[in-house]
């Protein structure tokens, strides 16, 4: 059984409405539980590396999420990176994973 590691950073996915409208407020583990028919072919794992609107990513956000792959790369098969949609395309241009 192959092992994922779900790093979660927030975005649209991780919303919930608030008194504001949208925020991301739902935990990787929370996410994670939405999947519950993932536990038939791998076990995965959940990592909040951050919990913030996509529009908010930086450059310093790229580099953390880099970093956490790097840092459990030999624990896991693979990666699920839960990102919001508005910069999702600059954080995959700029990620050297």
């Amino acid at each position: 059984m192959k092992n994922i590691l779900l790093i979660a950073t927030g975005g649209t996915i991780a919303s919930k409405r608030s008194d504001s409208g949208l925020k991301p407020l739902i935990s990787s583990e929370e996410l994670l539980s939405y999947v519950p028919a993932a536990k038939e072919f791998c076990r995965a794992d959940a990592l909040q590396l951050m919990n913030l609107d996509s529009t908010n990513i930086q450059p310093k956000h790229w580099l953390a999420m880099a970093k956490a792959v790097e840092e459990h790369y030999d624990q896991y098969d693979g990666f699920v990176i839960c990102h919001g949609t508005d910069t999702m395309a600059y954080t995959a241009a700029a990620s050297p994973i």
